[in-house]
């Protein structure tokens, strides 16, 4: 298991519920998202480089044009 440094963070206490809530809906613990979400203000501002430990994209979500209905499927090559 990576090491983890910890540290006090003082924020103000709507901003972390706020964030909570997000967190929970993206099925992440508060402090995984936003770990989740200063690795992307890094990435994004281009202070960090894309590595292989870097977390996935939020939530079990897909998109419509990536989902694939059983019935969508071709079934020509089945007897």
């Amino acid at each position: 298991m990576t090491k983890r440094d910890s540290f006090l963070l003082r924020i103000d206490p709507t901003l972390l519920n706020e964030l909570k809530r997000w967190a929970d809906a993206e099925l992440r613990s508060t402090n995984a998202h936003i770990e989740y979400l200063l690795r992307k203000a890094l990435m994004d501002a281009g202070r960090k480089a894309a590595s292989s430990n870097q977390p996935s994209s939020p939530g079990p979500t897909t998109s419509s044009s990536q989902a694939v209905e059983p019935s969508d499927q071709d079934d020509s090559d089945t007897p």
